[in-house]
């Protein structure tokens, strides 16, 4: 590896960040398309921009053998991203890789299994956090971005923005649902933010910029099912797709 080379490959890489916000693609997409230039870029010394089928093959077949098929798939598509929007290249390896195809549908809890999970939860912000999703419908990453000007008390409803496919919608607002969240609000008074972070405690609530951290969210619920004695692979998601209590 020459200084050349990585000076290079981190010149194409800040290029390829750019193109990726133009895009107008989610934080998510943006941060795994980067994540695979960069680990692609390692494997090769930064030397990327010409690579071979065959290169490309042995790549892939190494990246499936300590990794998962999505992981494989987003690498994949970050590649051809940057041949794309970068180097202004045809994509060298059509077909190249084809997962198997496969429908995993999360298990659901009951009514019951919920408020178990809802009653074990102890720490207030998850608490009312796993309640808004379960009584809204709403994945992970849409009960994170929730802000204050989201909920319409008057209309009864919830604007969850950039949902799955950059798309808005609407969704009812229980009243249950609706005095809980403001109770929850007078708790921390943030401006902003339904669910801020909890790294500034109670007392520093009302001034976080961030929501609640996604990797606290999820550990915290595998423990609390882990506490209830549940057996199904329950998600945050996955607690979102029943019904919605009254």
């Amino acid at each position: 590896m020459t200084t050349t080379s990585t000076a290079h490959f981190n010149s194409q890489y800040q290029r390829h960040l750019k193109h990726l916000k133009l895009k107008g693609l989610q934080p998510k997409t943006i941060e795994a398309y980067a994540r695979a230039i960069r680990r692609i870029g390692a494997r090769f010394d930064h030397r990327i921009d010409h690579l071979s089928e065959p290169q490309l093959t042995d790549y892939f077949t190494e990246l499936l053998a300590s990794h998962s098929w999505s992981s494989v798939k987003l690498d994949l598509y970050g590649l051809k991203f940057y041949t794309t929007h970068v180097l202004r290249q045809p994509w060298v390896a059509p077909g190249l890789i084809k997962p198997p195809r496969t429908q995993r549908l999360p298990d659901v809890v009951t009514v019951e299994e919920a408020r178990r999970i809802f009653a074990a939860t102890r720490v207030l912000s998850y608490q009312v956090f796993f309640f808004t999703l379960y009584s809204l419908g709403l994945r992970l990453g849409e009960g994170l971005r929730l802000q204050l000007g989201d909920i319409d008390a008057a209309r009864a409803r919830v604007h969850i923005r950039d949902a799955k496919g950059n798309q808005d919608r609407f969704v009812p607002l229980p009243q249950a649902t609706l005095q809980l969240l403001r109770r929850f609000w007078q708790a921390h008074r943030n401006p902003v933010l339904l669910f801020p972070n909890r790294q500034a405690g109670l007392k520093g609530a009302r001034i976080v910029t961030t929501p609640l951290d996604r990797g606290g969210v999820q550990t915290t619920l595998h423990k609390v099912v882990e506490t209830c004695g549940l057996k199904k692979r329950s998600r945050p998601t996955a607690c979102a797709t029943a019904m919605q209590p009254t």
